[in-house]
């Protein structure tokens, strides 16, 4: 087993500004388990706790963006999105700030605490906006690539961050960029398309169905606005049946994404697999991908569906 996502930021926020970036944190009463407080150990000045105000936190990275600073928020994503979507659609994005929006906690992943944590409509609220840019990692390297490309690229970015501990899949030297998509594993019948833990699942998935005579291709849609188009269009041009997998609300977020890329450039058979338009429960995280189909069986099953059917 590999990191949890979200161990990347503190550590990140540290190299970042140990390499001489100008990087700074705001975090809303959350900086342990978002591990920023991490990064304010070793550089107090550095770190802002506003307690728990999610929206004076992005107006705070705001004011310290228009000071020169590269400014990263904390928070949980149910808080940092939910709470403060005005500020960081009218301020943030509409002035295109250099803030970098990284909560964690993001998915039904985050467990026992439930429903009313478990963040599920984020990416649909983030890839809306105008400027705002979208990137959902994988894994713990992925993450600290993800990080490190939002603090070197001006604008607006939005980093999906977990709690639960995700498998690895990257190594150390793996390049990253706004816009991009890895094809982790070739196929000719059937694509998947996934992003964050749902990689490691679509990986899964791909080695049983090889089990069973069809060849599917894992596409790593890590960078979902913008999307890597081009890529997906040329996979499902070859298998004609494609599958998105995320942790997320299958409304608005990655198969939203797919979808709409297919109608306009590659029509073909599509399934969707994601919590379905629905709040999470409690439970572990192993027996809530199982409780809302999002582990490996259910995208076999929605492949070899889709790859029927087409």
């Amino acid at each position: 087993m590999g990191k949890a996502t979200r161990a990347a930021l503190g550590e990140t926020l540290i190299e970042l500004a140990d390499s001489g970036l100008d990087v700074m944190a705001v975090d809303a009463d959350l900086a342990g388990s978002t591990t920023t407080a991490k990064f304010g150990a070793v550089y107090p000045q550095r770190l802002v706790e506003v307690g728990v105000a999610e929206q004076n936190m992005v107006a705070v990275a705001a004011g310290l963006s228009l000071a020169g600073k590269v400014v990263f928020t904390g928070s949980f994503a149910v808080f940092g999105t939910g709470r403060a979507y005005d500020q960081i659609r009218n301020t943030v994005c509409y002035n295109d700030l250099n803030v970098k929006l990284a909560p964690t906690h993001a998915g039904v992943t985050v467990g026992p605490d439930g429903g009313s944590h478990q963040m599920l409509e984020d990416i649909a609220l983030m890839r809306v906006l105008p400027r705002m840019r979208v990137l959902v990692p994988a894994d713990w390297r992925a993450a600290k690539a993800a990080l490190r490309l939002a603090a070197e690229t001006p604008g607006p970015f939005y980093i999906r961050l977990g709690r639960v501990e995700a498998p690895k899949i990257y190594g150390a030297d793996e390049r990253f960029e706004a816009g991009g998509a890895k094809v982790l594993r070739p196929g000719s019948d059937v694509t998947l398309v996934a992003c964050g833990v749902e990689v490691n699942a679509a990986l899964e998935a791909a080695h049983a169905l090889s089990e069973q005579g069809v060849s599917a291709e894992v596409i790593d849609a890590f960078s979902i606005k913008p999307l890597d188009v081009a890529t997906i269009l040329e996979s499902a041009a070859k298998t004609k049946a494609v599958v998105t997998c995320e942790e997320h609300n299958i409304i608005g977020g990655l198969g939203s994404a797919v979808a709409e890329a297919l109608s306009e450039g590659q029509p073909c058979r599509l399934a969707r697999v994601g919590v379905k338009d629905c709040f999470g429960q409690s439970g572990s995280p192993d027996e809530l991908l199982r409780y809302f189909e999002l582990d490996g069986p259910a995208i076999v099953k929605a492949a070899l569906c889709v790859q029927t059917v087409s």
